[in-house]
Formats: C-alpha cells, structure tokens, sequence
C-alpha cells in the first residue's frame, strides 16, 4: 500500500480536444483514479485546450464517452461541475493573467517579439553548428521600441520564462527516484494570442484546484524542472510527480494515432474489445498481475483489486510493448465469463451496426440471437467477429451467399453427401440437434462410409455459407426444418 499523505489526495487528467482520444489518456486515467480511490481521494477530468489550431470541437464528447465506458469516472469536470469550475483551459484566461504579470514584474519574465521566421532561422542555425536548441535571448533586456529596430520583429509578443543559470534539473518521482533532467530554454508561457501554453497553465491549474499528485507520461519529465521553477517563484507547495512508463509499438517506438489505429480509444470500441478487458491489459502493462492464495500469478483482475494494491514502487518504469495479441486472449477470457444475456445484449449495436440485425429486433429475433449467442460465446476473441458467425442466421434462405473458400473445399462427392442428408432429415421427426446428428451420423459416417469431416462439411457449407461455423447439428436446431433443408436443396442444385 501506498504512504497515506497528508493532504487529502487529488489526482488529474488533462487531455486535449484534438482528434479522438489517445488510449494514453485511459492509461493515466486509470493509474489516477486507482491511486486516488484506494486513498480516499477525487480524480479531476480538465480539458486543456489552449491549442487552438489543433482544437476540434467533437473531441470533447469523445473524451466523456470513451471514459465513461471504460468506467473510469471522476469527481469533478467540465460536465459535472465542482468546486473549481471552470474545469476548461480555455474558460480560465482571466485566471492565468495575473500569475504572468507578477513573473513580468519580477523579472522572471519578458516579452519576446520575434517573428517564427527568425526563431525558424535561429533553430536552423543552432543545429548547422551543433549547438544546442533554444532561444537566443534577442529579446531579453530590451523594449518593444528598441527590440523593434532589429530584424525578425512581430507586433504581437509571447512573454517567456527568463531561466536562472542555477535552476535545479534534479527532482524525486514516485516511481523513478531521484531524477536528472536537461537544462530548459526560456520557455514561452503566454502565447501571442492570450492563451498560456501547457506550462503555465498546467502549474497554476494543478495549485488552484489543489491537485497534490502529477501523474503523467515520462516525456514530461524534461519539461518538470522549468514547472518546479515556477512554483517556487510564485510561493506554491509543488505536487508530488509520477511520470508513467511510454506506451510503445512492437518496433519500441511511442505508441502514436497516426502509425497505429490501436492508439485511438474509439477503435477498441469499434473492434469489440470489452471495456473491463481493456482496463485490466493497461494495467498489466506497467503493473504486476495479482496473486492467489498458493501465489500463482493471476492475469484477469478488476478495477477493484487494482486499486486496493496499489503501489508507486510496483509500477514498471520501463516502456511497456502494446501487444494486441495478449489483449485479444485477455478479451476472449472476459468473452467466456460473461452471463449468455449480458453477451447478447454486448453483441446487438454491431449486429446492428453491420445490418444483420434491425435497429428495433422482434422478440423473435432477439430470442434467435440469444440461442445463437450461446453457440458462439467460446468462438470469439471480439464482439465484432460475431457478425460472420451470426450473419447466417437471420439471412434469407435464397440470398445466403457461399463463401468462395468454404465452396473452393467441396469434394467430388459433395453432391451425394447432400442428397443423402436431405433425405436422411426428411425423415427426422423431433428437430433436436441430438437426433439431426443421429441421423445424419448413421446416413453419412455409417451408410457412406465417410470420416465425420468429410461427412459434415458440404453440410456445413450449405447451412452457413461459411468454411468455419457454430456447431453444424445445433445451428441447424435453431434454424428449423424448413431452412435447412431449402439450404441443402439450394447448394446442391448449384453444384
């Protein structure tokens, strides 16, 4: 268990309305809100959107919904409310003013003119010498008129921050120790449009809304001296830090929306992974399974036993690999423990979503599904594949289309398996999957001679259209007498 603080705890995630939320933002959610529920503490959702080039304005909702379902819920936020409202950056300007005059008057702030070209200039310059990149302090020192008469000049100033020869680039972090940082440039905090940057914003909002701990990713570490600087110029008590493992790609690159779909939280909505799965693999991948009583390793755990061991020290400061392929088993885990309504009910928006199913379904169709939910609860690793497997059940019999791979597989005698089977279930009286199977075992297996495989998968094809099926005498089951054999008639006069 973590050391309980002294002041209770708040914790925060502050994402930006860019584009569709990062699945990092549920990674460091969860780690947030683990650590705050296990202290009694409340978890902040701020949206920081002082990006305005880069603000769109569906984002927002997006972060609400994507988090909502992963139930990973918070105290106070923009549509909630809470005692430190405004829970938007770019609602607080009047807030962030006054901190920025004071550092001006002090001295620990100036304006700074230069045009983007000179800056790009400067930059360019720096790099042909193998120097290191960062402001010139043109500016510093001199006044608008002054600054005015010499080249790559702008009529609207940012202020920067004027760094100390002396500031300290070592801070302690919760999961990391002590930690080395490199020396800042004179960061710009007040951009030429009003707007703070990240900076600024990002200290005086975590002290006005008495945040006590900053857990963010570790590509914040460089940037954490120039914030520790800036509470302590302006007398405020610094939170405690964290800074979370990256997430990577299998190459160890950083997890990014624009190399891989995987790095948007929408797509695992999309793909069918379920949000109590997803939960549980961001877990893993900076966190140590639990344990059992005899102190095996245990993979599957919930929000709940997360957050009642958590720990700082256990977290893996090393950048976790993204694999997909563990999410898709840990899915198929969860898949399996879910009662057979609460599967079905999962499965109905991308039934709907993909046309097998109505938007309104009668009781009859939702009474199918429930029956073939059951057939294909162990066959899915995503909700999403349950359309292919599902599909075959509420197709008309004359527009079921045979897949090109399941009728490339058809032997010879395809056509002689068929006709024996509709025979054989013309004459079956109760239409149990028990005695189709009876059936067509003493008129296939036994009265052909065939091995099972052979026997059943022209049958297979006929019912499903599909190479790979639910079980064969069990789909037949649900889809009646009257289908089944207009399924088997119709493959056979197509051969």
């Amino acid at each position: 268990m973590s050391e309980t603080p002294a002041r209770p705890v708040r914790t925060r995630v502050a994402p930006s309305p860019t584009g569709d939320p990062h699945v990092g933002t549920a990674y460091m959610s969860l780690f947030n809100l683990g650590f705050a529920r296990q202290q009694g503490g409340q978890f902040v959702l701020r949206i920081e959107d002082t990006d305005r080039a880069r603000f769109r304005e569906d984002s927002e909702q997006q972060v609400f919904d994507t988090l909502h379902w992963l139930g990973l819920t918070w105290d106070e936020g923009p549509d909630i409310g809470g005692p430190f409202a405004p829970y938007r950056q770019s609602e607080r300007l009047e807030t962030y003013q006054p901190y920025v005059d004071r550092l001006l008057a002090e001295g620990k702030a100036y304006f700074c003119w230069c045009s983007q070209e000179r800056l790009a200039e400067m930059r360019e310059a720096q790099q042909k010498a193998k120097q290191p990149t960062g402001y010139d302090r043109l500016c510093h020192g001199r006044t608008r008129e002054e600054r005015s008469a010499l080249p790559g000049f702008t009529e609207t100033p940012v202020v920067r921050m004027l760094i100390p020869d002396d500031v300290e680039l070592t801070f302690t972090d919760l999961i990391r120790g002590q930690v080395s940082a490199p020396r800042p440039d004179d960061q710009v905090i007040l951009k030429a449009d009003g707007f703070p940057t990240y900076h600024l914003a990002v200290v005086v909002d975590d002290h006005e809304m008495g945040i006590t701990h900053v857990v963010r990713g570790e590509e914040w570490i460089s940037s954490t001296p120039k914030h520790v600087l800036l509470y302590q110029w302006l007398g405020l008590e610094a939170p405690a830090f964290a800074h979370m493992p990256l997430l990577r790609n299998t190459d160890k690159s950083k997890i990014s929306k624009r190399k891989n779909p995987a790095a948007r939280l929408t797509w695992f909505q999309e793909q069918g992974y379920l949000p109590e799965a997803l939960v549980n693999f961001l877990a893993l991948l900076a966190y140590p399974p639990a344990h059992d009583a005899e102190g095996n390793e245990v993979e599957v755990f919930d929000f709940a036993d997360f957050s009642a061991r958590f720990d700082w020290s256990k977290v893996n400061p090393v950048g976790p690999i993204f694999d997909l392929k563990k999410l898709e088993w840990l899915n198929g885990v969860y898949i399996r423990e879910l009662a057979l309504d609460d599967l079905a009910g999962r499965l109905r928006p991308y039934l709907e979503r993909d046309g097998v199913l109505p938007a309104e379904p009668t009781a009859e169709q939702l009474e199918r599904l429930r029956a073939v939910t059951e057939l294909i609860q162990t066959r899915m690793a995503l909700l999403s594949e349950a359309t292919a497997l599902v599909a075959p059940f509420y197709a008309a019999d004359d527009a079921l289309e045979v897949a090109d791979d399941a009728r490339a597989q058809l032997k010879d005698d395809a056509g002689d398996v068929l006709d024996a089977g509709t025979k054989a279930l013309e004459a079956v009286g109760e239409w149990k999957a028990a005695d189709l199977e009876a059936a067509l075992r003493a008129a296939l297996v036994d009265g052909l001679g065939l091995k099972p495989k052979f026997a059943f998968g022209p049958l297979r094809t006929a019912v499903s259209g599909q190479r790979i099926s639910p079980p064969l005498f069990e789909s037949m089951e649900i889809l009646g007498r009257e289908s089944t054999l207009a399924r088997l008639r119709r493959l056979r006069a197509s051969l």
